[in-house]
């Protein structure tokens, strides 16, 4: 049974075809493509795969890019299905004040960053960072319970506000230092070290509510950058959300 899983984020679609709708499906292909390219899909990348069983995919982009993805998706009979965070799945417990109202994205990732620590050993706090046009910072307990979590600019949003808001500053190709002596060098660093203390505050939070020492998951296609800067050990995962749309799918479609 081939099972698609899509990521349409605020900037691309990420799609990766297996052939079975669980982790422990094997990978048979993968893409992306910009959100303003998305129509050419079912003529591209997508035009080689004659029948697709399953989809499921997490969407952050609005109805309007989830519309025109499922146009593209007219070629295979099948009908798409998107994940809608809710109250608990999947051994996630959603302390969310509007359980609905969190990013479908920032679900998926909690639930793959969780199967993926369960996988490796015993159930500890985790804290989960997501570094793309936006950053996100995730607590979940021992229990499996999302606390709550943080939200704030990525590189590019902030260094953009910067440009736009103060005379003089352009967006930078600065390197990450302890002590920048340029601007471009004091853009990069000032927002890097913005998005590595957030993490490591909420590390401390959860830390001094659990008792216990989180472990740590980033991911994102900007988790690379931030890697070298953090004072905490953090594992880096590519493609955390398609862990867990594989996990949500094994639930789903068994």
């Amino acid at each position: 049974m081939t099972f698609l899983a899509i990521d349409v984020g605020n900037t691309r679609l990420k799609w990766a075809l297996y052939d079975q709708p669980n982790p422990s499906g094997q990978l048979l292909a993968h893409g992306a493509e910009f959100l303003e390219n998305i129509d050419r899909l079912s003529e591209g990348a997508w035009a080689q795969w004659p029948h697709i069983d399953r989809m499921l995919g997490s969407v952050v982009a609005g109805d309007a890019i989830k519309r025109r993805v499922q146009e593209q998706m007219d070629i295979w009979d099948f009908t798409p299905q998107w994940v809608v965070p809710s109250a608990q799945e999947a051994g996630l417990t959603n302390g969310y004040d509007h359980p609905s109202r969190l990013g479908a994205d920032r679900w998926v990732a909690m639930i793959g960053a969780r199967h993926r620590m369960l996988a490796a050993g015993p159930a500890r706090p985790l804290v989960v960072v997501m570094v793309g046009t936006a950053v996100t910072v995730e607590a979940i307990d021992e229990e499996g319970r999302f606390l709550g979590g943080l939200i704030l600019p990525g590189h590019g949003i902030m260094l953009r506000a910067l440009e736009s808001g103060t005379a003089g500053l352009h967006v930078p190709t600065g390197d990450v230092r302890p002590f920048p002596t340029n601007t471009s060098d004091a853009l990069t660093s000032g927002g890097t070290y913005a998005i590595a203390g957030a993490c490591e505050r909420m590390v401390q939070h959860l830390r001094d509510h659990t008792g216990q020492e989180p472990a740590c998951i980033m991911t994102g296609g900007a988790g690379w950058k931030m890697a070298p800067s953090m004072s905490l050990q953090f594992e880096l995962v590519d493609n955390l959300i398609f862990d867990g749309l594989l996990t949500l799918a094994a639930q789903r479609f068994a």
